[in-house]
């Protein structure tokens, strides 16, 4: 059985798809299932392989579901001799410990805009493991001798190439670009995808700007541009393109490992100036 999740391990990474890896590494007594038995779980509930069966195993199904949401492993232990064991009418009686283990691939990361932040934060990144896909206009900047680390380097009109592209939800996608109207159409572009990252460089002022033009225009909701973190990167007090790039490669960190919500919180980092409907 193990072969045929670790050929689903395999599958699932290739995709970019998400999964926990639930293995029993511990049991005492009688139990359905020996140690190294493993179930492999997918974010929307499906299964590969088994740890017995019963109400244990649902219920380290939603704690792999968890693990997954928050990027965490867990261990967690069960005595199939009390109250929770009879509810499934199971007649083996011991204990078992299941270590879940949350598996990705290298997460992706989409720089939009090949200046110097872009740059810089391209080359942390991808030194931090992340898959690099750089997209930028010019082919000045976005080309393979700047960027030779990088899984794709793309010379498009940023609005236009996502207008085809599909980018999946576990990617991080950053916005870099060299000005106003380009970070304007690129957020545009971006925001109502499912990611789990997406971030706007800019001073507050910048970002309330493209924030009331979007919303006056009626070219994003203000819930998607809660789930904007802008401005973006940690607080270090980054001056340089490189300290800049440095803030950011640690936020995207602190999402990835769990140590930071994947979500914005607008009303910390930004508040809209228009009297916009809807808006707080």
């Amino acid at each position: 059985m193990n072969h045929e999740i670790f050929a689903a391990i395999g599958e699932a990474l290739t995709k970019g798809e998400e999964v926990a890896l639930v293995t029993i590494v511990s049991s005492n007594g009688s139990t359905p299932q020996r140690v190294g038995a493993k179930m492999l779980v997918y974010a929307d509930g499906r299964t590969v392989g088994t740890i017995g069966g019963g109400c244990y195993e649902h219920d380290a199904l939603g704690k792999a579901r968890e693990a997954l949401r928050h990027r965490r492993p867990v261990t967690a232990k069960y005595d199939l001799n009390d109250d929770f064991a009879e509810e499934t009418g199971l007649v083996c009686g011991g204990q078992m410990t299941v270590f879940i283990e949350p598996l990705e691939a290298p997460p992706a990361l989409y720089v939009f805009g090949a200046g110097h932040v872009g740059y810089y934060l391209a080359r942390v990144a991808s030194e931090a493991g992340f898959e690099l896909h750089v997209v930028d206009d010019r082919a000045a900047f976005a080309n393979r001798e700047r960027f030779p680390f990088a899984a794709s380097v793309v010379v498009e009109d940023i609005p236009t190439w996502l207008a085809q592209a599909a980018l999946p939800a576990s990617a991080y996608a950053v916005v870099v670009t060299r000005g106003h109207r380009h970070d304007l159409d690129a957020l545009e572009a971006l925001a109502a995808r499912d990611l789990r990252y997406l971030g706007l460089i800019g001073s507050r002022a910048k970002v309330a700007r493209i924030y009331d033009q979007l919303l006056s225009e009626g070219r994003a909701t203000l819930e998607q541009l809660s789930r904007v973190h802008a401005p973006i990167g940690l607080d270090i007090g980054a001056v340089t393109p490189q300290e800049i790039a440095v803030s950011i490669a640690a936020e995207l960190v602190a999402v990835r490992r769990g140590k930071a919500t994947a979500i914005a919180d607008a009303s910390l980092r930004w508040m809209p100036k228009t009297n916009v409907p809807g808006a707080p």
